[in-house]
């Protein structure tokens, strides 16, 4: 599809924000009365310099440091190097909000999930799509300066676990940074999107993918890696900014014993594994979380799952398998070493924690501390001290069954025994494996002293296949574990069993301090969303229902919401131009929300970006698009399959297709949901996609190499008894 030109006010005039650069700190002429801050906290005056140019992004280590200087920016992912996705801004606050309006707003051209935070600096607005394209725009008017198209090749989709996403760039000295799909790491003119360098970061004959934002510290480019379901090892990597020359490797787990990249710690790891399981590749990467304090001179990220899943697979005896879900903190120059705290040992519930982690300066038992926040799968909040990694407290913030409590004095998890799996002993385990918190931006308020967490409920049934015939295969999901069987039904039939799948979602804010739950808003529609907080007290976060909305900080009442016409999953960002306070959010996910039509030529699912003002008004598209439905609407065919048929289907479905279609044929990420597909109603034209190939170029690449004879038929017939039954609980409701 063509791109669109975005849509503006008639009367918007293009305007250049001005800025005074100092060597040490930076101010914002847009500062004024929207400015919140500590006079301890703001930068010292300086003789001004030079103004940046429309695009310039002249963002260093000086610019970030003094980020609160210049409040009207957002020149990184999480704005600024802590990460608390919190703007000191106030020109929106709890008295105006019902005012804010649609300013402007721009169609994407693609629709898959879009999960980009906007990036604001110099006049210009930066975000990524699905498929690593990266856009331009004008901040004020929102007329698109240019677009960047890396051209991935649709086969990268299949291997993209969790959808063909990507969560922003990073801005540095004039150029933009893009971690590609296909595992490349480009550096972009920030002017003109033309291409500085490009370098592979990855083996592109494993499967690896990048859809994590890069972090610039010092000069260098840090970037991850996803692939932790197939046949990777993870690792996270520096590379010069300028050159794109690799200046340090970190791998996460252990090689084969011998192996040259096994580093005095990963030999120390190899310990705590058994087996040969390099032969899987080990897993943990490093998918989405990484950090950089100045104030300790450390980068933090966080590892996901082993691989396999199943533990009984991957390591027979157990084992901690480090650094498996673990905290890693690592010197920014070199990558060393400096320590690391395991969340999960011996993990095999995909509780990866890779999800955000935060700094912040908090009064605990009287005295200021510096701590490392995050709010991970698990279902526990931790606080670290961020120096040493000592633990400081960790609670519940979210239902979780798979451990009662953290051991202080150890930091280990007081593990529920019931929840180890094998192939004989089947498991329920909450939360399910997106977790009570996933890669969604959480958000701290230093006025509130409360951290926004976007919080979902779920549970999932666990039970390893049988080790003895388990094999690897390239380019599919090597968990080892299945999805549904007769021994997870009966657990879920049990008396006092807890609700199958999802449960529900709310954004809850939470006292690190205290480690106790202030208040929580439920969603109407269950679905995780990023979140943004303000000095003007207010919490800004979409939903899957299709609303943008602005809650009370301290009291969680809903105080403004504007239609999206599209799920929500990204965090907003804001910004100043010209004394005006602007949020901007890009919309885009699985499907439609509940009764929306498409109303966008680009996407079917009404991906994109919406910025707001104070007395803007703007508004979306009414009319649906010729041939367009109403989101989510179950009408699926007559089940013809035999049992036999739906079986086997049922296991095929649960290797090749449950890691990006979702477990038991729901949805639960940004993939389509195929209960709900057309396509169901012609199974020839099911064989053109999942054999031939007939939508490889959106993704959905040809299987036929990997499926036995019968295995697509087999998984139709599965996905319409799925539909079907789906169908006759709505109609009881």
């Amino acid at each position: 599809m063509k791109n669109r030109e975005s849509t503006f006010q008639a009367d918007a005039v293009r305007a250049i924000a001005r800025r005074l650069v100092t060597a040490g700190a930076v101010l914002s002429l847009a500062i004024g009365p929207a400015f919140a801050q500590s006079p301890a906290a703001r930068p010292a005056p300086a003789k001004p310099v030079a103004a940046h140019p429309m695009g310039g992004a002249a963002v260093d280590d000086a610019r970030l440091l003094a980020a609160d200087g210049e409040p009207g920016t957002w020149m990184a992912t999480g704005r600024t190097y802590s990460e608390q996705h919190f703007s000191p801004l106030t020109k929106i606050d709890k008295a105006n909000v019902g005012q804010l309006g649609l300013a402007w707003y721009g169609d994407i051209d693609t629709e898959r999930g879009q999960e980009s935070t906007p990036v604001v600096v110099d006049g210009a607005l930066y975000i990524t799509t699905a498929w690593s394209k990266v856009k331009a725009y004008d901040a004020k008017t929102g007329r698109k300066l240019w677009d960047y198209d890396p051209k991935v090749d649709p086969a990268n989709g299949a291997v993209a676990c969790c959808d063909v996403v990507n969560r922003g760039v990073a801005a540095w000295k004039g150029r933009l940074y893009l971690g590609a799909l296909d595992g490349r790491l480009i550096a972009l003119d920030a002017k003109t999107g033309k291409v500085a360098w490009s370098v592979q970061t990855t083996d592109p004959a494993q499967p690896y993918t990048i859809t994590q934002t890069p972090r610039i510290v010092k000069g260098l480019v840090i970037i991850g890696n996803g692939g932790a379901e197939y046949t990777c090892r993870g690792y996270v990597s520096a590379y010069d900014a300028a050159t794109g020359k690799l200046k340090w490797r970190f791998y996460t787990v252990p090689a084969q014993p011998g192996d040259p990249t096994n580093t005095p710690q990963l030999k120390t790891a190899l310990k705590t594994w058994d087996g040969d399981f390099w032969k899987y590749g080990g897993g943990g990467t490093a998918w989405d979380t990484i950090l950089y304090d100045p104030k300790t001179d450390l980068i933090y990220f966080g590892t996901g799952n082993g691989l396999s899943w199943s533990q009984e697979v991957r390591s027979p005896k157990g084992g901690d398998n480090l650094f498996v879900s673990s905290i890693i903190a690592v010197k920014p120059q070199t990558g060393k070493y400096v320590w690391h705290f395991q969340e999960v040992p011996g993990d095999e519930w995909d509780y990866d924690v890779t999800n955000p982690l935060m700094t912040a300066d908090l009064k605990i038992k009287g005295v200021m501390r510096h701590v490392l926040m995050q709010a991970p799968k698990t279902g526990f909040f931790y606080v670290w001290d961020a120096k040493t990694g000592k633990l400081i407290s960790a609670e519940k913030y979210a239902p979780a069954n798979w451990a009662s409590k953290i051991d202080l004095k150890t930091g280990r998890p007081v593990e529920n025994p019931d929840v180890r799996y094998t192939d004989e002993k089947a498991a329920i385990v909450q939360p399910a494996p997106l977790g009570a918190h996933n890669w969604h931006p959480m958000a701290y308020s230093p006025k509130t002293g409360w951290v926004y967490i976007p919080v979902t409920e779920s549970t999932t049934g666990f039970q390893s296949a049988k080790p003895a015939d388990f094999k690897v295969k390239e380019r599919v999901y090597n968990t080892a574990t299945v999805a549904t069987s007769d021994k997870i039904t009966e657990l879920y039939g049990k008396p006092g069993a807890p609700q199958r799948g999802n449960i529900r979602s709310y954004l809850e804010a939470y006292d690190p301090v205290t480690q106790k739950a202030v208040w929580k808003a439920p969603d109407k529609d269950y679905g995780p969303h990023g979140v943004l907080a303000t000095a003007g007290n207010l919490v800004f976060s979409g939903d899957w229902s299709g609303r943008f909305n602005a809650f009370d900080a301290k009291t969680g009442e809903k105080l403004w919401s504007a239609p999206t016409q599209a799920d929500v999953v990204a965090a907003p960002s804001t910004y100043v131009i010209d004394g005006e306070q602007y949020v901007a959010l890009l919309v885009g996910a699985r499907g439609l929300p509940p009764g929306q039509a498409r109303t966008s030529a680009s996407s079917a699912n009404n991906s994109r970006l919406l910025v707001y003002k104070l007395n803007a008004s703007l508004t979306l598209p009414s009319t649906p698009i010729a041939g367009s439905v109403a989101g989510k609407v179950l009408d699926p065919p007559l089940l013809t399959g035999t049992n036999e048929q739906v079986i086997d289907g049922e296991g095929a479905y649960g290797r090749f297709c449950a890691g990006c279609h979702g477990a038991a044929g729901v949805a639960d990420k940004s993939i389509p949901d195929l209960r709900y597909s057309p396509v169901l109603r012609n199974l020839a034209t099911w064989n053109s996609i999942v054999l031939d190939g007939a939508r490889a170029d959106k993704g959905m690449v040809s299987f036929k190499k990997v499926l036995a004879d019968g295995q697509a038929e087999a998984i139709y017939h599965y996905i319409v008894s799925q539909a079907n039954k789906a169908k006759a609980e709505q109609a009881k409701r």
